[in-house]
């Protein structure tokens, strides 16, 4: 099978692009930076330097990889997510709305017959108990500093999943730790950590699912070889408040105990979305993934995750 990934040295990707190579499949990476080049070829796949927003060049290089799965990674997360910082994700926005647009269309004019693409699992709305499932709605109702992420979700999702002649997959990943990720040691929130500025927030209720980067490539390698078109939660077995998660981080990176502050003053620190999600952020269901995908994530909790990734 020919796999096209794009945003090939992304997080997912560089984990993505050797288990699609060791599954036997001829997998060709784009990637925007040419220094990443080497890199691809390295890992067995053919490498693409191209810009997803170059729409010429776009379709000129899906056409002649002739693929039969497009798998999008593509992201433009900033290195620092402060969330008191205004404007941090429109880059990531335009990826999940131009760029989703332009690589559908590439991958539609070559004939493409499944795409599959990453989302992410903690944007439903945050009502209700219990884990959320993929028949949940999103948070369209959320603040104005998420609103624009949500309907860029909205966007990416449909465009995907509505492409005529196209079995469209969407992966909605959890929160990501391991190499590379935010969570990694040397990520931003392993830095926050560090300096006490991840603190647990009121009672530290709102529900994390994580997801190893191993797993997330695991989930990623089923949905291009199987599993029938549709929208998938990919996260761990074990959903749990940050009360619980937060100290057990700070833990695992050898950091001091995670303070505690009230939900005002978090509110009037990082904002309100940031102190929702620390309070009422609702976990989500993998058992559709899991069923249908036939994936089992290898790190079952991120309480063995935390101490074998970070330890």
């Amino acid at each position: 099978m020919k796999v096209f990934v794009a945003g090939a040295t992304g997080v997912i990707g560089r984990r993505l692009v050797p288990l699609l190579v060791g599954a036997g499949h001829d997998v060709t990476g784009m990637t925007r930076r040419p220094e990443r080049a080497g890199a691809l070829q390295a890992q067995g796949a053919e490498a693409v330097v191209c810009d997803v927003y170059d729409e010429s060049a776009l379709v000129a290089a899906v056409a002649a990889s002739a693929p039969d799965v497009v798998v999008h990674e593509l992201t433009d997360l900033p290195a620092d997510l402060d969330p008191r910082q205004r404007g941090r994700f429109a880059g990531n926005n335009r990826i999940r709305t131009e760029g989703t647009r332009n690589l559908m269309a590439a991958a539609v004019g070559a004939g493409v017959g499944r795409v599959v693409a990453q989302s992410i699992a903690f944007a439903y709305a945050m009502t209700g108990e219990g884990l959320k499932t993929e028949d949940d709605r999103l948070y369209d109702d959320a603040p104005p500093e998420w609103a624009a992420t949500v309907a860029a979700l909205h966007e990416l999702e449909d465009t995907v999943s509505r492409a005529a002649g196209v079995e469209g997959l969407v992966l909605r990943y959890g929160f990501f730790y391991g190499p590379g990720s935010a969570y990694a040691r040397d990520g931003y929130y392993a830095r926050e950590a560090a300096r006490r500025r991840l603190p647990v927030v009121g009672s530290g209720s709102g529900v994390f699912s994580f997801l190893h980067v191993d797993d997330a490539a695991a989930a990623t390698v089923a949905a291009v070889e199987r599993g029938r078109p549709g929208i998938y939660n990919v996260v761990d077995d074990d959903p749990a408040p940050m009360r619980d998660w937060a100290p057990a981080y700070a833990e695992a990176l050898g950091a001091k105990k995670p303070m505690r502050v009230p939900r005002l003053l978090a509110r009037i620190a990082a904002g309100s979305y940031t102190t929702q999600l620390a309070t009422e952020l609702r976990g989500a269901s993998n058992a559709r993934a899991k069923a249908e995908l036939g994936w089992q994530p290898r790190y079952a909790s991120w309480r063995d995750g935390f101490r074998e990734a970070l330890g």
